[in-house]
């Protein structure tokens, strides 16, 4: 991996992006200057490990830019099995924070990408002394939690476009975690990506798409999926977690 430690600007720099995100913003802002403060910038290369599997635990990440794979290796063809596709600014690593224990999955580079820094020997003391911070850091990890037992309550009871509907509404509005007022409607989300997290066959998920796109929902494009027609691709989806769909989204869709 190639890991290219760049003079990190201030924390005032990247605290108005880094607040973007649902979490961050959340955060006491003592929290919040001492994770930015402790950080430095990183460079991975498409296709780099950041970390991978079995690896020791060493501190929390937020992508700056770019996009990073989250997933296992599938046994089968040694192909990476993808949990999450992470982009800015979504933050990760803290259950291996919490708990100390090795990795349990791969994370690595989709495209060229930046990435905060914040190694656990600079924050752990720092949250040892402000321990009331340690529960910002438990709701992290418990909103990953919330969106894995979605997923897979999901695959098991919802037909297809169902939870593919929900899946594009997850990422439009980075997982209820944007404080954006409108979803994004453009998506670099390759179909094989998609098929890989919902556990089908990249063919199968190109049909649904394609059905979506037929009824004006969807445009589907190189490696994108522009959505043309939100309120259509709300009601696919029905009734959704507030903590997942984010408030982008029509009030009816989480009530």
């Amino acid at each position: 991996m190639s890991m290219s430690p760049r003079p990190f600007p201030t924390p005032s720099s990247l605290l108005p992006a880094l607040r973007t995100h649902v979490w961050f913003g959340s955060c006491p802002e003592h929290m919040q200057l001492a994770l930015t403060e402790r950080a430095r910038l990183v460079t991975v290369k498409a296709g780099e490990m950041l970390f991978a599997r079995g690896e020791h635990h060493d501190g929390l990440y937020c992508v700056v830019a770019g996009a990073l794979k989250v997933g296992s290796t599938d046994p089968r063809d040694g192909s990476l099995r993808l949990t999450l596709y992470l982009e800015p600014y979504h933050w990760f690593g803290e259950i291996a924070l919490i708990d100390r224990q090795p990795r349990s999955q791969h994370a690595l580079a989709d495209v060229d990408s930046t990435v905060l820094v914040v190694p656990r020997a600079q924050i752990e003391p720092w949250l040892d002394a402000h321990p009331e911070c340690w529960r910002d850091i438990a709701r992290l990890a418990c909103g990953k939690v919330r969106l894995m037992l979605t997923a897979m309550e999901d695959a098991a009871t919802l037909p297809l476009q169902q939870v593919l509907a929900r899946r594009l509404l997850f990422f439009a509005t980075g997982f209820g975690q944007s404080t954006q007022n409108e979803p994004r409607r453009h998506l670099r989300l390759p179909q094989e990506y998609l098929a890989s997290m919902l556990g089908v066959s990249r063919q199968t998920v190109n049909k649904a798409l394609r059905t979506l796109a037929r009824e004006g929902v969807l445009a589907l494009h190189y490696a994108e999926i522009e959505i043309i027609d939100l309120p259509a691709l709300v009601a696919r989806a029905g009734q959704l977690d507030p903590g997942l769909a984010g408030r982008a989204l029509p009030a009816n869709t989480t009530a």
